[in-house]
């Protein structure tokens, strides 16, 4: 059995890559640090299925390639799969899988401490600092406590979230999602609509897959049926948000600000380093990114060394069982 490995991040994927081959001497590992592209999915021929995972989308070509190599198994060590083209994939023949749980802690926290950030102004307390001002006065902050928490979305990452929240800090917590999770059912937390969510809650917290009926979910319309004043975060896709909606929401006072894990359009931004912030090509992320009230993290929500090393090992064991026959809990229905 032989499996290709494309996007291998050198600090951080590769170490727990090289511990599962030592686990699986019976199979053929190949890899490259580079993304899977046109220019070179050659290097996957001879080999029987591909693991990959990237930010920028899936050629079709690309994809051509591996179907005329022979390859139809091709898992992708994260959850989102809205980088690929479901008509290439049903074109080619493929059978995909994701990770769709690797730790839900990991990106439920992040939001977490987002809006604690935000509530307490610590943005604007980083800049008094580095200015030399140790004053308190006047940046008062908000306690968490008593506060409405609307979290949109309740499955794994959700559910913890809203549990964070609740048992947490404090917070009443409201959850609005089409397919309610059994689990949270019994605390009374859902409302019957995302408007009435959004009418309530004092903070919104996304926590949706990229469907394409949900995207630009929260967008002028959706941002003017918000309570005066309240925060948004987003931790899970930046599609979910219109941007110029967002930026006329701040400038008004509707959103009192911002926590941003992910953004539209984020791709060719995130994970490069452009040498200073003004040669960053994207003007609407440096408005985001120059207020006080708006923390921007470049996608890092998932990003600890547990959630990196689940992905790698679930996407292979999958690949080992998709090579097999067997039919796997994580296909993704690209019909």
């Amino acid at each position: 059995m032989k499996i290709y490995v494309f996007g291998v991040r050198g600090g951080d994927e590769e170490a727990p890559l090289k511990n599962w081959m030592a686990e699986h001497p019976e199979v053929e590992v190949g890899f490259t640090h580079d993304i899977l592209t046109p220019d070179n999915a050659n290097l996957a021929k001879g080999y029987d299925g591909v693991c990959s995972v990237q930010r920028e989308p899936y050629a079709r070509e690309a994809l051509k390639m591996l179907h005329d190599y022979g390859i139809s198994k091709l898992s992708v060590r994260n959850v989102g799969v809205d980088g690929f083209n479901f008509k290439d994939l049903n074109d080619f023949g493929f059978t995909l899988t994701n990770v769709p749980v690797y730790s839900p802690n990991a990106i439920a926290e992040h939001a977490s401490f987002l809006v604690g950030r935000l509530l307490r102004r610590v943005p604007e307390f980083d800049a008094k600092f580095r200015a030399g001002n140790l004053k308190w006065s006047p940046t008062i902050g908000t306690e968490i406590a008593g506060k409405t928490v609307g979290v949109i979305g309740t499955g794994h990452i959700g559910s913890v979230f809203a549990r964070i929240m609740q048992f947490g800090y404090g917070a009443k917590v409201i959850a609005y999602d089409i397919d309610p999770n059994p689990a949270l059912e019994n605390l009374g937390i859902y409302v019957d609509s995302l408007d009435e969510l959004l009418a309530q809650a004092d903070i919104i917290s996304i926590h949706t897959p990229l469907a394409p009926q949900d995207y630009h979910m929260i967008d002028a319309d959706a941002i003017s049926k918000m309570k005066q004043g309240s925060y948004l975060i987003n931790c899970a896709r930046g599609g979910l948000v219109d941007t110029d909606a967002l930026i006329a929401g701040l400038d008004s006072g509707k959103i009192a600000g911002a926590g941003l894990d992910v953004l539209d359009n984020e791709n060719g931004i995130f994970q490069k380093d452009f040498g200073s912030f003004d040669a960053i090509p994207n003007e609407k992320f440096k408005n985001l990114a120059s207020r006080d009230n708006v923390i921007i993290t470049p996608h890092t929500a998932f990003y600890t060394k547990r959630a990196v090393h689940n992905m790698v090992y679930e996407a292979m064991d999958t690949q080992i069982k998709l090579l097999n026959g067997e039919i796997t809990k994580n296909i993704v229905n690209t019909k």
